[in-house]
């Protein structure tokens, strides 16, 4: 500090300040003593990445499960018996056979005992060398041995002679059956050589190959991502090697650099190195590093083995608000698919089995009688005809049919579907704000769609080969962005969208449905893709970024039929064996979601008969439609609404062709001040008046 203070530009010497009496006020209430000086502790206590295995393994969880287990133990153990059972007449001839080789065999080695082969090496040894002295000794000793080893067999033979005399005396026939059955098979393993097993088994236990820490770094270096010499370089463990379900587990971390996309161009190398199919080799991306990714090698390769056909064919009803069992994934494990809430795409080559994908999530929602369905295929093949005995609104193919024009009942259906999810939005808003406890956050619950005074039931649109809609000229520019919107925002209000396509590339070119046909592929939530011809037409059915994930359905072997990866449904993204419904067991349950639609009145449109060929819509229930709240509006500002909201038939409205029409229907066209504007418009009075007229 310096000796001067600058006051008012005058120099003067410093002298500090008088602090004044000294008090202490800092402390003015009674303080808690403090602590003793103690260890940190951490108040967020890491987990460090620690895998918990489960305590009840899998198959033993849950009574579904153990029901399960327990079906499949009685199946192979009946097996076991009937297999045995049908062969015991040629293991007792075996038995027998070798039992007789078995005395003889038995004797000899007996003889062998009493004969006391090493003494007389020995006795050789020692005669060979010259001491006499040692061989007397050996010779009586030799003697002795054999005197006493033939007074036990000797013994022997006499109670076996006395067992046999008595039993063939005074035995039963039980009492023989008690001898041979503790006998014969002591005998018939003495009897019978290594290699000739009596009993064969009924089972055969697979094979495979237990991997080791050694055989996982092998395989990464042999397929070029590390080097085991090399500074940074080196392959490394994020967890111990572990069995886990058929197959053993590994975290594995890859040099620095390196990345899951990496280990997925390589896998066919790493399979190589492993000594196994590519198909039994399984990498999934760990959230916690780029470099670190989990490496499940299957015992066998699980997707050749079938699932079977599905639970639907118990006929039962299902509930669109729980998710639909689709298949099991690698592992063996349930895979479900939430279809509320969601659209989902399915894509693959012809003949992979998109269509009965499909068509089985199609089924589960069937089968629930309050879920609305409407089904489209474009290439009319017999595999969904069978839905028109539940479907509101349907058309296979192209070509006219007796309901009309297959595309235009689609555009039709599509524009129906639009308003009827914009309306749901307004309903949803206006429950909400009148009664938050029915209508939480204004989100559509089970209870209010089953509720038919609300008119909100959930609804699945089903579009088989969709993009044949977007290659039909005029009609496709509103199909593909129709479809576009309701994949995009109707499933928030209770609307699904399940599609699959063929050629998930779209129609080619650029032109705007082209751009359509992208904008909605792109904007599926859930994607489930079977065999496709690269790995550029497997990322455009999963979706950008699938393939750095290590998801590749081009690796899908062809006969593989059913076979797919989902993505979207969990963060596991599983390669599911998909149930099998074939034509038959779909009718058996189509039929029997008619009966139990039937019982609970639930039926509707062309399921009950009814027409679809479309009806004009009124341009008065437009304009009420855009109307709202609001009690007038001016003309311009009605055909501003209407060709925002229905674009496709409204396109070119105009003030003075929306007061013409209305005027012609009866409606007045009176000054509205509106926005502090006066324009000439309608009142929303005289609309309903002249509707209700």
């Amino acid at each position: 500090m310096s000796e001067a203070e600058d006051r008012g530009g005058e120099l003067v010497p410093f002298r500090p300040r008088d602090p004044g009496p000294v008090s202490d006020t800092s402390f003015e209430v009674e303080l808690d003593d403090m602590p003793a000086p103690a260890a940190p502790a951490l108040v967020d206590i890491p987990s460090g990445g620690t895998l918990l295995l489960p305590v009840i393994p899998e198959q033993w969880r849950g009574m579904p499960n153990i029901r399960r287990e327990l079906a499949r133990q009685r199946a192979k153990h009946w097996h076991k018996v009937r297999y045995h059972g049908l062969r015991s007449p040629g293991y007792l001839v075996k038995a027998i056979f070798w039992g007789m080789v078995g005395v003889f065999a038995l004797a000899g080695r007996q003889l062998r005992w009493w004969w006391w082969m090493e003494g007389h090496y020995l006795l050789s040894q020692a005669a060979a060398s010259g001491d006499s002295r040692e061989a007397l000794r050996l010779h009586k000793e030799s003697k002795e041995t054999r005197r006493i080893r033939g007074m036990v067999l000797l013994s022997e033979l006499v109670a076996v002679g006395a067992v046999l005399g008595f039993l063939a005396w005074y035995g039963r026939w039980w009492a023989w059956a008690l001898l041979i059955a503790a006998v014969l098979p002591f005998l018939a393993h003495t009897g019978r050589p290594k290699d000739a097993p009596i009993i064969t088994p009924a089972t055969v236990t697979p094979r495979f190959r237990r991997l080791s820490a050694d055989i996982v770094l092998r395989a990464y270096y042999a397929a070029g991502l590390g080097h085991p010499d090399k500074p940074d370089m080196q392959v490394t463990f994020g967890s111990p090697m572990a069995r886990d379900g058929e197959g053993s587990r590994v975290s594995v971390d890859l040099p620095y650099g390196k990345s899951l996309k990496d280990a997925v161009d390589k896998k066919d190398s790493i399979a190589s190195g492993l000594d196994v199919t590519e198909s039994q080799v399984f990498l999934h991306r760990d959230p916690t590093s780029t470099r670190r990714h989990t490496l499940w090698v299957a015992d066998r390769d699980p997707l050749a083995v079938p699932v079977g056909r599905t639970p639907l064919l118990a006929c039962r009803q299902t509930d669109i608000w729980k998710p639909a069992p689709v298949g099991l994934d690698e592992r063996g494990g349930l895979v479900k698919v939430p279809l509320m809430w969601n659209s989902l795409l399915v894509g693959a080559l012809p003949r992979a089995g998109k269509t009965f994908t499909a068509r089985l999530l199609a089924l589960y929602a069937a089968l629930d009688p309050y879920c609305q369905l409407d089904v489209f295929d474009g290439k009319g093949s017999p595999d969904w005809r069978r839905f028109s005995l539940v479907a509101d609104s349907c058309a296979f193919g192209l070509t006219p049919t007796k309901d009309g024009l297959p595309p235009e009942i689609l555009l039709d259906t599509l524009e129906r579907l639009k308003d009827d999810v914009q309306q749901r939005y307004e309903r949803l808003s206006e429950l909400h704000e009148k009664n938050p406890a029915a209508c939480p956050e204004g989100k559509l619950t089970r209870e209010l769609a089953r509720n038919r005074a609300f008119r909100m039931p959930v609804r699945m649109l089903v579009i088989d080969e969709v993009q044949e809609y977007y290659d039909l000229g005029k009609i496709s520019d509103p199909i593909a962005e129709l479809i576009g919107f309701l994949v995009k925002v109707a499933p928030g209000a209770g609307v699904s969208v399940l599609a699959s396509t063929q050629r998930p590339s779209g129609i080619g070119g650029t032109g705007n449905v082209q751009q359509r046909f992208t904008a909605a592929r792109d904007n599926f939530q859930l994607r489930y893709s079977l065999r496709t011809s690269d790995y550029r037409v497997s990322e455009m059915v999963l979706g950008a970024g699938s393939y750095g994930e290590g998801l590749d359905s081009s690796k899908l072997l062809p006969e593989y039929k059913g076979v797919g990866i989902l993505r979207g449904a969990s963060d596991a993204s599983p390669t599911v064996r998909a149930y099998l419904a074939d034509g038959e067991d779909a009718a058996k349950i189509l039929a029997a979601a008619r009966e139990i639609r039937d019982r609970a009145g639930t039926l509707s449109g062309m399921a009950l008969g009814e027409t679809t060929v479309k009806v004009e819509t009124s341009i008065l229930a437009d304009v009420l439609a855009v109307l709202g709240n609001q009690p007038a509006l001016h003309w311009a500002t009605l055909a501003t609404l209407l060709a925002a909201r229905w674009p496709e038939r409204h396109a070119d409205a105009t003030a003075d062709s929306v007061s013409a029409q209305c005027r012609a229907a009866g409606v007045q066209s009176v000054p509205v001040k509106h926005l502090g504007e006066t324009q000439r418009g309608c009142r929303r009075e005289d609309v309903e008046r002249v509707t209700r007229s």
